[in-house]
């Protein structure tokens, strides 16, 4: 009955101004109301998010150290680098946050309006770059895939998270950028980057408009981006299942929802058993793309 007692900390992978800092930032002051204890978001960026999570993994398990995950750190990276975590032991599932498309946004000054336009143009061009959030997150799957179903060569630039990703874009760093629709929506509609495909099965809600890189010619074609709360291994279950409670209340809160929406994501709150489920089912998926795509950390 005494938890929480003090404040608890959110701990992100990424710099600020990306999508995970973003979305934790979105749901605390909700999430801490709802506890009766603040939520502080704390950033430990690098290594393609895996620092947060290792962290998180190391920390106490007492209910006061959550990690706001994404896809790479937990289903990917494992695949690629050598974490010093194993995600399916080292933690345990609390709820997930969101799960939404990324935008390939290229630069308004390329002669290209669709997916056809660019695939076309890394033909001609090799040496082609992209940008991501880092290695192994959604972004660098996005385009990895990309790579392989249209067979184009294109050179990957890992950033420390989308708010770094997108101002390496804007300083024509990069050619294109898979983003989230957080680090690129005001981008979008200010006409800075042009988006030509989203990466999901189906259009995203927020940006009807924009067609998928699954109609624009690659069926099949899918790469999600999603963030969830873990918390440390052996944190016990009766704190796991309040905060998992609490943040699907914070998850459905009206000004929460609006907010997430206007960064283009949607919420979806999940028990832990079954974000566990989706965790483990997206592990073994994109441990199989990595070997057959070779992906490796640049």
């Amino acid at each position: 009955g005494s938890y929480p007692a003090k404040p608890v900390t959110t701990v992100v992978g990424f710099e600020p101004g990306g999508g995970t800092d973003t979305t934790a930032r979105i749901v605390a002051p909700v999430l801490g109301e709802l506890l009766g204890q603040q939520v502080v978001v704390e950033n430990r960026a690098g290594a393609g998010g895996n620092i947060a999570v290792d962290y998180a993994a190391k920390a106490a398990p007492d209910g006061y150290t959550l990690v706001l995950a994404n896809v790479g750190a937990l289903a990917v990276n494992p695949h690629i680098l050598k974490t010093p975590y194993d995600p399916l032991k080292d933690l345990v599932p609390v709820s997930m946050a969101a799960v939404f498309a990324n935008v390939l946004v290229v630069q308004p000054t390329l002669p290209v309006k669709s997916v056809q336009d660019f695939v076309k143009l890394a033909r001609q061009k090799p040496g082609m770059t992209y940008a991501s959030s880092g290695i192994g997150g959604a972004g660098h799957l996005a385009g990895e895939l990309l790579k392989g179903m249209a067979k184009i060569d294109m050179t990957h630039v890992p950033y420390k998270g989308g708010g770094p990703a997108m101002q390496g874009f804007l300083g024509g760093q990069v050619d294109s950028f898979f983003a989230t629709p957080i680090s690129s929506i005001s981008q979008i509609r200010s006409g800075r980057a042009r988006p030509i495909a989203t990466t999901g099965s189906k259009r995203a809600a927020l940006m009807p408009d924009v067609p998928t890189v699954a109609e624009s010619g690659f069926p099949g074609y899918e790469a999600l981006n999603w963030y969830g709360y873990l918390a440390p291994a052996k944190t016990p279950k009766e704190i796991v299942d309040r905060l998992s409670r609490d943040i699907g209340r914070a998850l459905a809160n009206p000004q929460v929802v609006a907010a997430l929406n206007k960064t283009g994501v949607e919420p979806l709150a999940m028990t832990p058993e079954e974000f566990g489920r989706y965790i483990e089912r997206e592990y073994h998926t994109w441990g199989k793309v990595v070997k057959e795509a070779h992906i490796k950390a640049e």
